[in-house]
């Protein structure tokens, strides 16, 4: 397996293991660090589409959050193996609208609708490159 994960079926899957850190004092993973999961199933999602940060930035470009709409629904415990599940639901111009789960085993612990734009240096968007929105159609 590889530490960026895997794509299956339209559907990229990265596993991580809970760890101290992402604990608050009673041992449940802190609100935030959901988000930072998902940051992490993004930018592998990208990744194995063929989209990497570096280039982006090469060329003056990067994503950002644009909009997120959060659903906690149950917590994940320090040593629990949880899977980041993340899917495409649109693109267009210069959004990509990504669904993202974490999962312990089926279990929805936390879900993500995420709004992603490219942005040029300037912070103005950009238009998503005809061979990325390929490549992110196709992963």
């Amino acid at each position: 397996m590889s530490l960026s994960g895997h794509l299956k079926d339209g559907v990229h899957h990265l596993d991580i293991r809970v760890y101290f850190e992402d604990t608050d004092f009673s041992g449940i993973v802190y609100h935030a660090n959901y988000l930072k999961f998902c940051e992490r199933g993004r930018s592998d999602m990208l990744r194995l589409a063929g989209v990497h940060h570096s280039d982006l930035a090469g060329d003056g470009m990067h994503f950002v959050v644009r909009r997120m709409e959060c659903d906690f629904r149950a917590s994940a415990r320090i040593d629990d193996a949880v899977c980041v599940d993340t899917r495409l639901k649109r693109a267009s111009g210069a959004k990509l609208v990504l669904v993202q789960t974490v999962k312990l085993a089926e279990k929805v612990l936390f879900e993500a609708e995420v709004t992603l734009a490219l942005v040029n240096g300037a912070g103005r968007p950009q238009r998503i490159p005809p061979e990325m929105m390929r490549a992110m159609s196709q992963a």
